[in-house]
């Protein structure tokens, strides 16, 4: 008859033979799985070699976990053995990762996404050998909305990586959702300048973000805009979707100062006055739009900041409102070198039918008219981001109407 010891040896031999057998540690967040041992001698015999060490397989994150963020990283690790394979799928697609060079290890490099649920599949050795293996699943949280983010130069014009904008361009992160959580969307969004400079996020919707200095940019300073929202809860069940970067740099400071009081655009560039341009601007008034609205011609005071540049675009009252052709304010043209400078349809462009009036009398709908060699020199010269002021009329530019950032006083920034 066996003793009791030999018994009990014999069951942790049978042990040694079984699958792992599977322990989840739910205070770590970690899944743990422990093959079975081999015995040592029977009891008073025996050579006194002692055996291996079970293999212990840990997978991060536990299995059956729920709510798991994108942002988590797909860990597994082995004492007592060597990994072989680990694969991490959803829906087909593996997650990307990488076996350390000891094989004791395997972590995750991908994103993992949405409302997904992970198989891990793992397969090794213990140290006698013997195949040890091991599936699990897990499942990230899934949002009732994700927002997806742009970073913009305006509300027409993503940034361009790499690009080079004038000293009036703000920082702008747009959201495809409301973001209710403001605080928390501010917290992944980072603006890193050279030379350093002070600046503010400002929500100028609930789904755009704008950040600017105090004071124009320098010229030369380089911005790095950086966006890390996946996984951060944006409010209302809306979830960022992604995360983003962008540099660009600032070019030389160029400002123009039009004044309806002396019809002259001032033109400086680094800060010396390079050419003064007669204009024709807004002649004011009012008229009633097709939806019985209240329109009128006035050019916005304020700063405006050069949106877009077009060799040639149809400009038509009906974008505003006046679609009746017997209205005397009604029209739709093909408008040469137009450099927009708000969204509700102010440019300064060419405007050779009205040169007697440039210098001597506003007649435009709002536009800001100039000559035909003033304006090729200003559209050669001003760009993206370059400043144009608008001085001394009765109707002043909204913070929402193209980029009207500089005209918020710091103090309300």
């Amino acid at each position: 008859m066996l003793s009791r010891r030999k018994m009990l040896a014999t069951g942790a031999g049978v042990a040694a033979a079984a699958a792992l057998a599977a322990c989840d540690n739910g205070s770590t967040g970690k899944s743990t799985w422990t093959s079975g041992g081999a015995s040592s001698g029977a009891e008073g015999g025996g050579d006194g070699g002692g055996a291996a060490e079970p293999a212990k397989l840990t997978i991060t994150p536990a299995a059956d976990t729920k709510d798991v963020s994108p942002t988590s990283q797909v860990t597994v690790a082995i004492d007592n053995g060597t990994l072989s394979t680990v694969t991490v799928s959803a829906n087909g697609k593996n997650l990307d990762g990488k076996l350390s060079g000891d094989k004791k290890s395997w972590t995750s490099s991908g994103t993992l996404a949405y409302g997904q649920t992970y198989t891990v599949a793992v397969a090794g050795a213990d140290a006698a050998g013997k195949d040890v293996s091991q599936n699990s699943t897990f499942t990230t949280l899934k949002p009732n909305a994700v927002a997806s983010i742009t970073l913009q130069a305006n509300p027409m014009l993503a940034l361009k990586n790499g690009g080079t904008y004038g000293v009036g361009q703000p920082v702008i992160v747009f959201f495809n959702k409301a973001v209710k959580n403001q605080d928390a969307a501010e917290q992944g969004m980072k603006v890193t300048t050279s030379p350093q400079v002070e600046g503010k996020w400002h929500w100028v919707t609930n789904q755009s973000a704008h950040w600017r200095p105090e004071k124009y940019w320098a010229k030369g300073t380089t911005v790095k805009v950086s966006v890390n929202l996946l996984g951060v809860d944006l409010g209302n069940g809306v979830y960022g979707g992604g995360n983003s970067s962008a540099n660009f740099s600032i070019g030389p400071s160029r400002i123009a100062i039009a004044d309806s009081n002396t019809k002259q655009m001032e033109c400086y560039v680094d800060g010396q006055m390079v050419k003064k341009i007669p204009v024709s601007m807004g002649k004011g008034g009012t008229t009633t739009g097709s939806k019985g609205e209240t329109i009128d011609f006035f050019t916005r005071s304020g700063v405006h900041v050069l949106m877009t540049k077009e060799p040639l675009v149809t400009m038509s009252s009906a974008s505003y409102g006046i679609t009746d052709k017997n209205n005397p304010n009604y029209y739709e043209e093909k408008i040469k070198l137009a450099c927009r400078i708000s969204l509700s349809g102010e440019y300064v462009h060419m405007a050779d039918w009205n040169i007697p009036q440039q210098g001597k009398a506003n007649t435009s709908h709002g536009c800001i008219n100039v000559a035909p060699a003033n304006a090729q020199w200003f559209y050669d010269t001003f760009d993206v981001g370059d400043v144009v002021e608008v001085r001394n009329t009765p109707k002043n530019l909204p913070l929402v109407d193209g980029l009207g950032d500089w005209n918020v006083a710091w103090g309300q920034w």
